[in-house]
Order: C-alpha cells, then structure tokens, then sequence
C-alpha cells in the first residue's frame, strides 16, 4: 500500500509532541531553589527521562505490568534524589516534580495549530507508553483534541513490543499498512515499521536540551522524514 492508502496517524506523544526536557528541568529547578540548592538540572532532568523510559520499553513482555509511567517517574526521582544529594527535598516537591509537572507538559509550538488540519483528513490518535491521565491532562492543558487515545497502560503490552502496534490497529479495525506511526524517535519507528506500519519523522531537536537527541539520525527506512509538524501536514497533503 502506499501512503495515499493511510487511514489514521498514531502519535508517539512524550517526546515527539511533549517537551518533557523543560518541564523537568523547571521543575527540578523550583524544587532546588526552595531549599537553597544549585545543580546541574539539565542533566538531572534527563536521566529522569532516561531512567523513566527504560523502566517503560517492553514492559509486559513476560508478565503483566506491575506499574505505570507516573509510577515510573516517581521511584525514578526517589532513585535520583537519593544518589544527587537532594534529601532536602519534601514529598511536596517530589509530587510536583514527578506528577505535577509532567500533567502540565507543554507540546511544540508547532503542533497545536496542526493537529485540526490532520484530523480532516485522518484519524489522529495518542499511541504512547504515557499514562492515560497524563494524555487527558495534557491534552487539556494544551488544547489538544485526539480522536482516539491509545495508552499501552491499557493494551498490557508497552512499545516496543508488537503487539502493541498490533492492538493499536486492530482496534482502529485497520490493516497495519493504513497506520502512519509518527514519531521523534527512530527504535519507535523502526520497531511500528517490523509489523507493517508506515513511518514518518518528525526531527525534536531540542527534545533533550543541551544534549544532541540519542536517536537522532534518521533511518531512511521512514516513509517520511521532516523537521516540523507543518512539513509533515504539507508532505500528507493536509
């Protein structure tokens, strides 16, 4: 099939339309700045992200999940806040940081105005390892309005494992190939395209701050490959 045959867009969300780098940082830094503390939040903001997100991939490929991306978060800070010397921290700042926060996450500039467009010609869907009440926050907190969110919190099976694609699809009653994966990050893309989906990129350079993205190269595999949501509205004649 080709991409004329696309019925649905399936957003990667933390990351690709989330930035979750600022938001921790900001967080980490008013936590800091309440008990006198100066570090390096950048960094510490993404080994949150870091940690948070390999605790998240392939979770429930050998039994069910025992937690959710909010819980992650959380005994990811407690690990962080122990080993950096922020013992000054209050539950009060740790909830702020680990939930608060990330409830308020902005999205790029560059999507809000985008998503509408998009969504009169496909289904447009969340299709992430976040929480579903992290999606409806910062949903509403962005004005974002998806037709479909697909939480892997709900499937039981977490990116990168296929069945999570698989599910995605099969409950928007879909062949695979109809399915456009839209993502920052290429193990997303790559693993969406080994069951069938099409892929396309959109480049989030700033997604790890002052840090050059890990997964920054592109695979030429993608079906599309752009630098900003207008692009890609533009190369899917939206």
């Amino acid at each position: 099939m080709s991409l004329g045959d696309i019925k649905a867009l399936t957003f990667d969300t933390g990351g690709t339309i989330l930035d979750w780098h600022t938001g921790f940082r900001t967080a980490l830094a008013a936590a800091g700045a309440r008990h006198g503390i100066e570090k390096d939040w950048a960094s510490l903001a993404n080994e949150l992200r870091r940690r948070s997100l390999k605790a998240m991939l392939n979770l429930g490929e050998h039994e069910p999940p025992a937690y959710n991306f909010d819980d992650a978060h959380r005994f990811t800070l407690e690990e962080l806040v122990k080993e950096s010397g922020l013992e000054a921290f209050t539950e009060e700042d740790m909830h702020a940081i680990a939930y608060e926060a990330v409830h308020r996450f902005r999205c790029w500039p560059d999507f809000p105005d985008v998503l509408p467009r998009l969504r009169a010609k496909y289904a447009t869907c969340s299709f992430t390892i976040l929480s579903y009440r992290i999606i409806i926050d910062t949903a509403k907190h962005n004005g974002l309005s998806w037709d479909a969110v697909f939480s892997c919190e709900g499937i039981g099976k977490y990116k990168l494992l296929p069945e999570s694609y698989q599910t995605v699809a099969h409950r928007l009653q879909l062949d695979v190939s109809q399915c456009l994966m839209v993502a920052c990050h290429n193990f997303d893309l790559d693993a969406a395209r080994a069951v069938g989906f099409k892929t396309a990129l959109v480049r989030r350079p700033a997604e790890w701050g002052h840090e050059t993205p890990p997964d920054s190269e592109p695979n030429p595999a993608n079906d599309i490959i752009v630098d900003s949501f207008p692009e890609l509205a533009e190369a899917l004649g939206a």
